[in-house]
């Protein structure tokens, strides 16, 4: 850049420094609306399983319009340790409200966002969910653990892939030795970390030994592999999840959301502020645009996480650097 303004500085062409990308996703669709009301009337919307658009006239902009599958959290100032979380449903042109007791795995939901989260994840009627967001809100976490239940428990899905695009953050370190898995370690290592946080935490929990991923893996039940061969598959009754997606170009996402096949449901997760790949920004990524593009589709679900939930430390870095 330096370069290039000196030799516009002598041909008198007016120079401004870089100043960077948007610093933030806030202009993106968030998936969830927020809406005020009386506490008689959210301790009454609260015991009902269905809303109708109607209860909530006095509340919503009559232009307002909801997307399939969109959150709507309601709460009151007087009592903010109350609120009511529902999901449109296009189809009956009303809200269904989301249970605050649901849990998966031996996790429970921390915010109103991870509820929302865990209830996409697990309607079977939704293809493909999307979670983005700040490290350290539980998007991965939640996915992985929503795949477990539904592999091992549930029996819905035959097996679960994971995938992440290989972007290095900073400088490359280089050819990896051994074999495919052996040089996908250290890019899955943080999906490994997951899954032995939740595999160990249903063990202690349940007081019996649970197969490790390592088990699982060696049984075909887990799947962990690179996207570079995903052209050309069809892949059925499997549970998707594909971490890091901000780094993907929308072809390459075009790509990967092609390939499911019967039953299989796709969760991308990703954070739009933290991208690697330096063919893309904050809004032209994959994992954006497909969010975006996808809003619309009852098939479809978003979450825009905001609250970091990993530490204190992790917030901080999230919001100040």
């Amino acid at each position: 850049d330096e370069n290039l303004r000196t030799k516009a500085n002598t041909l008198n062409v007016p120079t401004i420094a870089y100043q960077g990308r948007r610093k933030d996703d806030s202009s993106l669709y968030s998936g969830i609306r927020r809406c005020e009301v009386s506490k008689k009337k959210l301790r009454s919307l609260s015991q009902q399983s269905l809303i109708s658009t109607e209860e909530l006239q006095a509340e919503l902009d009559d232009n307002v319009e909801f997307s399939p599958n969109q959150g709507l959290l309601l709460n009151c100032p007087e009592v903010p340790e109350e609120d009511v979380l529902a999901i449109y449903d296009q189809g009956k042109s009303k809200f269904v409200t989301v249970s605050k007791e649901q849990g998966v795995w031996g996790i429970r939901p921390r915010n109103p966002e991870q509820r929302l989260a865990l209830a996409l994840l697990n309607d079977p009627k939704i293809s493909i969910v999307t979670l983005s967001g700040k490290a350290g809100t539980g998007k991965t976490l939640l996915a992985l653990a929503v795949g477990l239940q539904q592999m091992m428990v549930e029996n819905i899905y035959s097996r679960m892939l994971v995938s992440r695009p290989i972007f290095p953050m900073g400088r490359d370190l280089g050819y990896l030795p051994g074999d495919t898995q052996e040089k996908l370690a250290p890019w899955m290592q943080p999906i490994f970390d997951n899954l032995e946080l939740l595999i160990n935490n249903t063990s202690a929990k349940k007081g019996s030994k649970r197969d490790s991923y390592h088990e699982l893996m060696e049984r075909g039940m887990l799947v962990v592999e690179p996207l570079t061969y995903i052209r050309g598959r069809s892949i059925p009754n499997q549970h998707m999840i594909v971490d890091e997606s901000q780094n993907l170009t929308p072809h390459e996402m075009k790509t990967i959301v092609s390939r499911a096949g019967e039953g299989t449901k796709i969760v991308l997760t990703g954070d739009p502020n933290q991208i690697d790949n330096t063919d893309v920004n904050l809004s032209s990524n994959g994992l954006s645009t497909l969010v975006e593009s996808f809003k619309g589709s009852q098939l479809a679900g978003h979450v825009r996480f905001t609250s970091v939930e990993r530490s204190a430390l992790a917030e901080l870095a999230a919001n100040a650097l």
